[in-house]
């Protein structure tokens, strides 16, 4: 885990294999902050990494409807519309059977991490120990 995460105490995880309902086994909560996808095989390997909530400038968050549940299972992805659809067909594409999802509440009432902010620092670790962003990560 990466340390930035640590001090984020809402968080959960949840599997998702190709012929899984993302939208059932999502059990990511509606608030803001970050989540992270894993390939899981003999090994993790961290393959994606988004966020979702916007803070404003008096130090309000601006929530989308649904969070971060709605974030991963509606959210744009491979040119296709919804994650539910284009991750499994990514998953077939490269012949992965599960995914882990991480996701953490980094900005609500007892923590204000930023969540643009960061996601931003878990893909600079990434991108330090690694040399690139994770591969379903197009830029930041």
């Amino acid at each position: 885990m990466y340390k930035e995460l640590k001090k984020f105490k809402v968080s959960d995880k949840f599997s998702f294999a190709a012929d899984d309902s993302l939208e059932q086994v999502c059990n990511a909560s509606e608030g803001s902050g970050v989540f992270l996808v894993y390939a899981v095989a003999e090994e993790k390997e961290l393959i994606m990494v988004g966020s979702t909530g916007t803070v404003q400038n008096d130090g309000t968050l601006k929530i989308k409807n649904g969070g971060l549940k709605e974030k991963i299972v509606e959210g744009h992805q491979f040119a296709k519309t919804g994650r539910k659809y284009s991750w499994p067909a990514q998953m077939k594409k490269e012949d992965i059977s599960l995914l882990e999802i991480v996701w953490y509440e980094t900005f609500n009432d007892e923590t204000k991490g930023i969540p643009t902010a960061v996601e931003g620092q878990v893909l600079q670790n990434f991108l330090d120990e690694n040399g690139r962003l994770p591969r379903w990560n197009v830029a930041f």
